[in-house]
């Protein structure tokens, strides 16, 4: 199979990239290998994609409309996967013409071109940060999702809206995912996770918001990627009891479905830094903070549609997952 992925050099894009050409996918990579963090990290994960059999990389913005619509044309792709995006929802209160360019322009572009060469599925990034406002715990993609708390949300909220659209209009089968807080090797800089190890083994203080009472669903990059191949592999279907008095917003009588990839089980962001001390051999100097606008006190996904649907469930304990981050930051960056 032919599968484009956007976002190819990006955190999720690369483990995914290797994954598909792992199991004998033919992947076309686009990225636009931008400076939002560290440029040679990117480089880095590319170049452990670029050297492998099968992996084509097109260097474009998702803006460029007709750069899009030439990749499309020329390779040709059967299943697409979109993660490239602006991400971060603290930066989304600084700069929100990004996400704007990226998350909705770059989006339709995307749609545009699945419409007109036959692409069989498209599955794509959302977020957990569509619930927003929600409370009522676990969050369940049959719940309604109309109070984001961030731009960054509301450009999630909005993709998802926009997929339906071509679903309906078009018959294009799109599915998609609501990552919860993704981590491990070859992770983003500006994620915490990455930010944590970098001050405590360089002896500095780490900023904790919420005083350390955050709750995240804290989710592993293989599980992340084990669900998003499950659910590439299964193309959207309309679902034929779908009722408009009682309308479900993660189905469709379209070709149309919502997913939340999550662990299913939220650590304690103090927990989740006491873990990481253990791996480092170090304790880290605290600057407790407030809850930062726009940030949500907790995360926690139902995951019984992935289940029922795909028989996944992400398993990674958490301290697992730390261990091999801190592993590969070691190595990556030579440090003791």
């Amino acid at each position: 199979m032919k599968v484009l992925v956007t976002g190819a050099a990006g955190f999720i894009g690369h483990a995914l990239a290797l994954r598909l050409l792992q199991r004998g996918d033919e992947v076309v990579g686009i990225d636009n290998l931008n400076d939002y963090y560290d440029i040679s990290l990117k480089q880095a994960r590319l170049e452990q994609l670029t050297c492998r059999q099968g992996f084509t990389h097109l260097q474009h913005d998702l803006e460029d409309a007709d750069a899009i619509a030439a990749a499309f044309r020329d390779h040709r792709p059967q299943r697409v996967v979109n993660l490239a995006a602006q991400a971060g929802v603290r930066y989304s209160l600084e700069n929100p013409q990004a996400y704007v360019s990226s998350n909705l322009v770059g989006f339709v572009n995307v749609l545009e071109a699945c419409r007109h060469n036959e692409v069989e599925h498209l599955v794509y990034a959302s977020s957990s940060s569509v619930y927003g406002a929600n409370t009522h715990m676990p969050f369940s993609v049959h719940s309604n999702v109309d109070h984001p708390l961030s731009l960054y949300a509301a450009s999630k909220k909005a993709n998802e809206l926009m997929a339906h659209t071509y679903s309906h209009l078009f018959n294009l089968p799109t599915t998609g995912l609501r990552f919860f807080t993704v981590y491990g090797p070859w992770g983003r800089p500006d994620m915490a996770l990455f930010k944590f190890t970098r001050a405590i083994l360089a002896g500095e203080a780490i900023d904790v918001y919420n005083f350390g009472k955050h709750q995240r669903d804290f989710t592993y990059i293989d599980d992340i990627v084990e669900g998003v191949i499950r659910t590439l592999d299964k193309i959207a279907a309309p679902n034929l009891e779908w009722d408009s008095d009682s309308p479900d917003p993660a189905t469709s009588k379209a070709p149309y479905r919502l997913y939340n990839i999550g662990s299913n089980k939220p650590i304690e962001l103090m927990r989740y830094i006491e873990i990481l001390e253990q791996c480092l051999g170090k304790t880290a100097e605290k600057n407790l903070l407030p809850l930062q606008a726009g940030d949500v006190p907790a995360t926690y996904a139902d995951v019984d549609d992935l289940i029922a649907d795909v028989d996944y469930q992400p398993d990674t304990p958490i301290e697992v997952g730390v261990a091999r981050f801190v592993e590969w930051y070691r190595e990556f960056y030579a440090v003791d």
